[in-house]
């Protein structure tokens, strides 16, 4: 007991030494501790509320940038650093991405189309420009390819197919799914790499026989398809490399659900105003109409 009241005046001693030095009253300090919250720390703990939502419900792939934008689309509207600094408090960072290895088979003896895109990656409409490429996909039942194709006006990947060899029967898959989401579309330019699979006959006559026009970028150089290494890049580092396959058909449905639920219907993309590709295309309907 004595103790317990040396102690107590002793820290009763040291808080009236601080108001006298701070020129307070000690009544004055303990109303400022039982104070309630005041109106900013009630405000942040709302956009936090709000912040957690979103970063949850988009995977933990969300920076301050696409939560901000977010927020405004909610009506939630408040200072970009104030996002930044709640963010960087609370380390609700973005999934950190990987980098990864893309590799291309160019060493064929089939004729190579020309270079007609040259890096121009952007339309004002859909379906005038198409790029595609594929990927590998590891599960523990083996490898998985991935070939994809997508829109460049909205980002919107138009078709996609995933098989268990790499071959031409790949893309021409996934050109069958993008021709049957999006109807015939005579003079589409189709862009890819020099891959054996995008330059082989089967490919080539397939292009020709729906009227689209075939470009290929230039040797050993990745920029002349870099939209569509940007995809393979994003669901690599935001599903892919945060997976551990067990099985392939595992892998299909959380691709499926990736592509068509998540990336072409729900995450926002800078290049299109942070609207998603599906949002994108009904606003441009919207404008047309209009």
């Amino acid at each position: 007991m004595k103790y317990k009241f040396i102690m107590e005046n002793r820290k009763e001693f040291r808080l009236g030494k601080m108001c006298t030095i701070l020129e307070v009253s000690r009544s004055g300090y303990h109303n400022y501790v039982k104070r309630k919250l005041n109106q900013r720390k009630l405000e942040n703990q709302f956009l936090l509320k709000h912040i957690k939502a979103i970063y949850t419900e988009y995977r933990g792939i969300y920076g301050s940038p696409r939560i901000y934008k977010e927020l405004r689309k909610r009506g939630i509207f408040c200072n970009r650093k104030r996002v930044v600094r709640i963010m960087r408090i609370n380390a609700l960072r973005a999934k950190t991405k990987r980098k990864y290895k893309i590799t291309t088979n160019s060493d064929h003896n089939f004729p190579v189309a020309e270079n007609i895109i040259g890096q121009r990656f952007y339309s004002s409409e859909v379906n005038k420009k198409w790029v595609s490429d594929i990927t590998y996909i590891w599960t523990k039942e083996g490898w998985l390819y991935l070939c994809c194709i997508l829109d460049l006006c909205s980002r919107i990947i138009v078709g996609w197919f995933l098989d268990t060899t790499l071959s031409s029967d790949l893309v021409i898959a996934a050109l069958r799914q993008a021709i049957t989401n999006r109807g015939e579309n005579p003079g589409i330019i189709f862009h890819s790499d020099r891959g054996s699979q995008y330059a082989s006959n089967e490919v080539k006559y397939f292009l020709k026989k729906h009227k689209m026009l075939q470009s290929m970028s230039r040797k050993a150089n990745c920029y002349d398809n870099a939209v569509m290494e940007s995809f393979f890049h994003t669901i690599k580092s935001e599903l892919i490399s945060f997976e551990r396959f067990q099985t392939r058909d595992e892998a299909k449905i959380k691709i499926f659900e990736y592509i068509e639920i998540f990336y072409n219907r729900q995450r926002s993309h800078s290049s299109i105003d942070y609207c998603s590709p599906y949002e994108f295309e009904n606003n441009l309907k919207i404008k047309l109409v209009a």
